[in-house]
């Protein structure tokens, strides 16, 4: 059994302007130059119809990771997320999903996302859950990197928050 990972985030804009801003190429760009570690690159963006995935890379210093972290992998980590994300059924908001892939660590994270509007707001919402498949040691590396995830999709949103309030 994994660790979940539970986010949401509220923003004060429609749900087309805060999509832009969450998952727009210029967005995304601007956001891993911002808070992607070394090598960050857009790996791929790809639009179809109303549908879109893209492919981010993100490294993660060794010296910035949790001793936990350090003790079972040596490096740098190299993190890739797949997004995808496509009009929702009711055709208000925006669902995905959302798989990463940590390089070293035999495991994953898969997330589902939505974006739904709230009144004169829009709520991002992000339910996953990280696994581990490391004997003894998978359930405290679960934890812990649940942990940093939800950190970084904190920053995330800050960044979104920003984001936003310079389009207006």
């Amino acid at each position: 059994m994994g660790s979940r990972i539970e986010h949401r985030a509220e923003f004060a804009a429609d749900v087309a302007s805060t999509y832009a801003a969450v998952a727009g190429e210029a967005a995304l760009r601007a956001r891993l130059d911002e808070l992607g570690g070394h090598d960050a690159a857009l790996l791929a963006y790809e639009v179809s119809g109303t549908d879109l995935r893209y492919q981010l890379r993100q490294g993660i210093s060794a010296d910035k990771l949790p001793q936990a972290v350090r003790t079972l992998h040596k490096g740098d980590l190299m993190v890739t997320r797949t997004q995808t994300w496509r009009v929702s059924k009711d055709g208000t908001g925006r669902q995905g999903n959302a798989t990463v892939e940590v390089g070293g660590v035999p495991g994953d994270i898969a997330a589902r996302t939505a974006l739904l509007a709230d009144g004169d707001q829009t709520v991002l919402r992000i339910s996953g859950e990280v696994t581990v498949r490391i004997p003894l040691f998978g359930g405290k590396l679960e934890n812990v990197i649940a942990e940093q995830v939800t950190k970084l999709l904190e920053h995330e949103a800050e960044f979104t928050a920003k984001w936003l309030a310079q389009a207006n």
